[in-house]
């Protein structure tokens, strides 16, 4: 915690971790309700999506009643993202 003193300056604390300081990217932040759909999506078709953007897109427009082409894009953004990391 950071204290102010007479005449020496201290180091201000900082309580989260610099992820990009230690060589590893920072990732997007993204919303729950946008992962736990894209999760439930691919729980209950994993053979619909793959690691391609554009098909993933294309598969959460026929399978969900999203109306915002948004939040179909960061639903599908993190499908992909998801069917590379923990599925390959």
């Amino acid at each position: 915690m950071w204290r102010p003193t007479r005449g020496v300056p201290q180091t201000i604390y900082i309580p989260f971790s610099l992820g990009s300081l230690h060589g590893e990217p920072m990732g997007n932040i993204r919303p729950t309700y946008i992962k736990r759909v894209a999760v439930e999506l691919v729980q209950k078709y994993p053979d619909q999506f793959t690691g391609d953007y554009q098909h993933n897109k294309q598969m959460v427009s026929k399978l969900t009643d999203v109306r915002s082409v948004s939040m179909r894009n960061k639903i599908a953004g993190y499908v992909t993202r998801y069917r590379k990391r923990y599925e390959a």
